[in-house]
């Protein structure tokens, strides 16, 4: 059973940036590993995904301005913000191999 723990989530201006952690634990192998968000009354949507060789996906709404990365030592991934928007503003799932985190808010003000 693997566990994922967010932090770095908060509130922020509009143009701020923020950068989101997740630490897994429970396996010592991490395969894929990923952020998702989901805004009230939205479905989840993908944010951006990292193979453990390190290959990236991102969405479009979202290219160019985050950044994910990951430490395997550490079985960690985190996801770097930039140029926020209102629109980002959401709940971020750490996603890995079938298994959720809890999520952190991430509210950006206009």
């Amino acid at each position: 059973q693997v566990q994922l723990v967010e932090s770095g989530g908060g509130l922020v201006q509009a143009g701020g940036s923020l950068r989101l952690s997740c630490a897994a634990s429970g396996s010592s192998t991490i395969y894929n590993m990923g952020w998702y968000r989901q805004a009230p009354g939205k479905q989840r949507e993908l944010v951006a995904l990292i193979g453990r060789g390190g290959t990236t996906t991102y969405a479009l709404s979202v290219k160019g301005r985050c950044t994910i990365s990951r430490d395997n030592a550490k079985n960690t991934v985190y996801l770097q913000m930039s140029s926020l928007k209102p629109e980002d503003t959401a709940l971020y799932y750490c996603w890995s191999d079938q298994y959720w985190g809890q999520g952190t808010q991430v509210t950006v003000s206009s």
